[in-house]
């Protein structure tokens, strides 16, 4: 008797989630409001609930990231975090293959008849922006234009018709996702004069919401210091008067930011230390963390960074003599 065959051959695709990706912020004690910062809060929610895409502007220091969250944690949904960086592709924000599944049944219960079953499934796993879209969470794209611009197409059809282009799954018919209803995206970038900065398609700028970001004034900044170190006012004000006299002096008027501020503060705190002329290591500790802010300022062709830095220490933090006199009666 001749053996008859019959073999099944199916192919189909597999989602897979990458993982929990994603955080609920709550707010932070240690965050400080002022009537600016809760101006662009309002703003950013009314754009936010209304379904547009935020984009937070502004060089570094200004906290563009802080508030993003400080923002997210006001609609109470999880947010999913992801970093700009020029090593993405497409498929690090919707997904990749990710192998194949084989699966084979051979079945010769009728003696006269073979019958072989294959089953071929494709491994496919979801990214961030994936996930976010399924799940209607916030995604808080940060620095995202140091992706390249074509990385970020992808963004295109989700932001205007609500749909995620799913290239690689068209074959199973999964070519498109339903963009979930809650989905909202912050964004925030630095200027693109900035070291590893793409610039942005227009076709993405032009369905963000931008708000530019500057420094905070003056008060805002010693409440952030306070915080962030725990030092006391004095102090306090003392390291963001030097920090803002620096960043207006010279050939780069962002820098030093806050963040200078806040390690000055923090490391003299861990110390227990103040902010005085008199104690020489606070003294080092402004030179180095503003070495490389102040770097650039020169005289004639010569910097003067650490000339200028004493400059102002003096200035705010109080000394009739300079730190040479000090010095030499200090050996006597």
């Amino acid at each position: 008797m001749t053996e008859k065959a019959l073999k099944v051959v199916s192919t189909s695709t597999v989602r897979m989630s990458a993982g929990e990706d994603s955080v609920k912020p709550e707010p932070s004690d240690s965050f400080v409001s002022s009537p600016y910062v809760e101006q662009v809060t309002e703003r950013a929610l009314a754009y936010l609930v209304a379904g547009y895409p935020v984009h937070f502007s502004g060089v570094a220091g200004t906290g563009k990231t802080t508030l993003a969250f400080h923002v997210a944690s006001k609609l109470g949904r999880p947010v999913t975090l992801l970093h700009g960086d020029d090593e993405f592709g497409t498929s690090d924000l919707v997904g990749k293959d990710a192998g194949y599944r084989k699966h084979k049944l051979i079945d010769n219960y009728i003696h006269s008849v073979l019958k072989t079953e294959e089953e071929m499934k494709t491994l496919w796993v979801d990214n961030r922006l994936s996930t976010a879209c399924e799940r209607g969470e916030i995604l808080i794209y940060d620095e995202f234009n140091r992706s390249r611009p074509e990385a970020n197409n992808a963004l295109l059809s989700v932001l205007s018709e609500g749909i995620l282009n799913l290239p690689k799954l068209r074959r199973s018919g999964e070519g498109y996702m339903a963009v979930h209803p809650g989905f909202r995206a912050i964004f925030t970038s630095n200027p693109e004069e900035y070291a590893g900065v793409h610039k942005t398609q227009d076709a993405l700028m032009d369905r963000l919401i931008t708000i530019h970001l500057e420094h905070y004034d003056r008060d805002t900044e010693i409440m952030i210091v306070m915080k962030k170190s725990g030092l006391p006012r004095e102090d306090s004000e003392r390291i963001v008067d030097i920090v803002r006299e620096l960043r207006s002096f010279g050939v780069n008027n962002n820098r030093p930011t806050i963040r200078a501020g806040i390690a000055i503060g923090r490391i003299l705190a861990s110390q227990n230390r103040r902010a005085r002329w008199e104690d020489v290591f606070f003294q080092m500790i402004c030179r180095d963390v503003l070495a490389t802010d102040t770097a650039k300022v020169t005289r004639g062709g010569q910097p003067v960074m650490m000339e200028k830095v004493e400059e102002v220490i003096r200035k705010f933090c109080g000394s009739a003599k300079p730190a040479k006199e000090k010095g030499k009666e200090d050996r006597q």
